[in-house]
């Protein structure tokens, strides 16, 4: 029960409001959601924050629009300060920083709260070049 009232206080501090944003709590979610993206052939993009992070909290709206756009990728949030092995591992220096991985391999990186530079990053990633829930918008 603890664990699902983190999740729950996390999701609404951060205001993530989508269902494509996975919060990821602890090292074996986040294992296994990048393996099964690998295995999958998605796109994984890491959203390394911390709740008293204003600039995070800001390019959380985004980040979540950005998820329910391109529904072919997988969006994940990782809070700094519950998961410091994790941030650790890679090179976490500054929130927000979002982390691309392709095929489990980091493929790109993105440090600060700009809210255009990550858009151009994920459309660039998008292989189809338009999300499907958007289409024709």
């Amino acid at each position: 029960m603890l664990f699902n009232s983190a999740q729950e206080d996390y999701r609404e501090v951060q205001n993530v409001d989508s269902k494509n944003v996975h919060l990821i709590t602890s090292m074996e979610k986040w294992e296994a959601k990048l393996l099964e993206a690998t295995q999958d052939g998605k796109i994984v993009i890491a959203n390394f924050s911390a709740h008293w992070c204003r600039p995070c909290k800001s390019m959380t709206p985004a980040y979540c629009e950005l998820a329910d756009k391109y529904t072919s990728m997988v969006f994940l949030a990782i809070d700094v300060d519950e998961l410091a092995e994790l941030s650790t591992s890679w090179d976490i220096k500054a929130t927000p920083t979002f982390v691309f991985f392709k095929d489990g391999r980091q493929v790109d990186k993105l440090v600060g709260a700009d809210k255009s530079d990550l858009q151009q990053k994920i459309a660039a990633m998008d292989e189809s070049g338009v999300a499907q829930k958007n289409y024709g918008s």
